[in-house]
């Protein structure tokens, strides 16, 4: 590992993308394939690869403990370190220095957090974190909790990856994208690509492939202008996505983290199992009963269980509302234009609570309002709008695909709480903690962290610094003073906030710097709002 962490300082160390792609390929193309495969997945980010349900349920308590065992420094200390560095990663470089390494490599490291998945609880997992870091120098220790937390932070995005993976062994990019999309497996890409076999590329049944993703859109000119052809409208479902794969032995359900959620949702894969085919189909997982979707909140008591008791599956039935189809009978379709994917979606008689996804061509220019307030109606969050010619392109979020959403309202809030942020954001305070009023009292509802300019998160760090009530490390409590506007997308009730609610998708429109905390909305809109749209 210590090459790779040197590799890691030199990335990081320069702002040239060019330079970033140069420094890792000249890394990756010395590789053993062993090695490759473990070291492409992790300048990733990730300790094994996006479409590997191994999860390592290693916390940070875990690591700090581990890195105050083996450097003995104190609570005090360790808290100091970490306020200075605001990185768990930097702390164990900062205090194990002097450690000896460099014997270990990327799949040697791979196989060490492989076994870590194999126990459970932090007291069985604490002694094979204790051996791993002890066989790392303080550099390499700081990359493999980087690793570990998928906090990495040097400046790499994954499609960085895919170029130095495509330099490194003379590949067309393209070629190195387009492999990694359909395996969802950046190592295995890689291998391939060294191999000269990125031919060999295929989809596989029970190997969840990456999402094709939307663009937001804002208004219809912008959709009009860039559709200038047939376009499909659809409706936004409020729900998760969900991958069916299927076969005549065996029906699976993949969520967007490509994670197995069978369990989850049973009545998905026994209607499934109802048919005699073959297929991979993409669609969105709802709460549905009565032949109309049903809030987010109440499928949100479906997710995370792993057997879910008969009572609540008639309770809160779901259904697959089908808008894609990536496989058919062993024929791969995600490059075939979505209009014929369309057309072979109607043939397929599809049984409950398998839905195809209402949807219509538009040829000409028409106002889009009217089908936005008809989604609305139905319970769903806006429109998609997707280009008859489009192909599936997993993981690929452009213009191909747009979605188009509009705030369910906006609400003036105080803000409470700030925290420092993350990445480059995490010198200043970026996210806003912030309440609703309650006769005399303040209210948290929810926390927002995107809206502002780089400009004013600056200005307001140094404003927050000098109104602070308690400092608590990342945290801090603040005077009450800054009114903020809030746009969101929906509303739900949640034991999270002292209010009883919790706003979706909150985003700040402006700081109301003509509002005082005293003017702010109060606990009865957000109850008038909520009853109006879920209740």
């Amino acid at each position: 590992m210590y090459h790779f962490a040197q590799t890691a300082e030199s990335i990081a160390g320069t702002s040239s993308k060019l330079g970033k792609i140069a420094f890792l390929a000249d890394y990756l193309r010395g590789l053993s394939e062993d090695d490759l495969r473990a070291a492409a997945v992790f300048f990733t980010g990730r300790p094994f690869p996006l479409t590997d349900a191994r999860t390592l349920n290693v916390g940070w308590s875990a690591l700090i403990n581990a890195v105050q065992q083996i450097s003995g420094a104190s609570d005090d200390v360790i808290h100091q370190v970490y306020l200075a560095h605001g990185d768990l990663g930097e702390l164990a470089e900062k205090l194990l220095a002097g450690a000896q390494g460099g014997t270990l490599s990327p799949a040697a490291v791979q196989s060490r957090l492989a076994d870590l998945v194999k126990l459970s609880g932090a007291s069985n997992k604490l002694p094979l974190v204790l051996d791993l870091f002890r066989s790392l120098s303080a550099v390499e220790a700081k990359y493999v909790i980087k690793i570990i937390t998928g906090d990495l932070r040097i400046g790499l995005k994954e499609n960085t990856v895919e170029e130095a993976i495509a330099k490194a062994f003379d590949r067309p990019a393209a070629d190195i994208r387009r492999a990694n999309m359909v395996l969802g497996d950046i190592g295995e890409a890689a291998i391939l690509a060294k191999r000269g076999e990125m031919d060999q590329i295929s989809l596989r049944m029970f190997r969840p492939v990456k999402f094709m993703l939307a663009t937001p859109a804002d208004t219809e000119d912008e959709i009009f202008a860039t559709f200038p052809g047939a376009f499909y409208v659809e409706d936004k479902y409020d729900g998760i996505r969900g991958q069916l794969h299927l076969d005549p032995s065996r029906a699976a359900l993949y969520s967007r983290t490509l994670d197995d959620v069978s369990h989850q949702f049973p009545e998905v894969v026994e209607g499934a199992r109802n048919l005699t085919l073959s297929l991979i189909a993409d669609g969105e997982i709802v709460a549905f009963k009565d032949n109309q979707v049903l809030p987010f909140s109440l499928l949100q008591k479906r997710l995370g269980r792993k057997k879910p008791p008969a009572a609540l599956i008639a309770e809160i039935p779901v259904a697959l509302m089908i808008f894609d189809l990536l496989s058919f009978e062993d024929r791969k379709l995600i490059d075939e234009p979505l209009q014929y994917r369309k057309e072979m979606i109607e043939t397929i008689p599809w049984p409950e609570p398998l839905r195809v996804a209402p949807f219509m061509l538009l040829e000409e220019r028409v106002e889009l309002d009217p089908f936005f307030e008809q989604a609305a109606l139905r319970r769903n969050e806006g429109l998609m709008l997707k280009d008859a010619r489009s192909l599936y392109l997993p993981g690929k979020r452009g213009m191909s695909w747009l979605k188009w959403k509009k705030a369910l309202a906006t609400l003036d809030v105080v803000v409470t709480g700030v925290e420092f942020g993350h990445g480059r954001r995490r010198d200043v305070l970026s996210d806003y903690t912030f309440a609703v009023r309650d006769e005399r009292k303040l209210l948290n509802i929810g926390k927002a962290y995107s809206g502002l300019t780089d400009v004013e998160i600056a200005e307001m760090t140094e404003f927050f610094k000098r109104h602070t009530i308690q400092d608590l490390g990342r945290f801090r409590l603040v005077e009450p003073i800054v009114v903020l506007e809030v746009a969101f997308n929906g509303i739900q009730k949640s034991e999270r906030h002292e209010s009883g609610y919790a706003l979706r998708f909150p985003r700040i429109v402006r700081i109301r710097h003509d509002k005082i905390a005293s003017e702010v909305d109060t606990l009865e809109t957000v109850e008038k709002i909520y009853n109006r749209h879920v209740g």
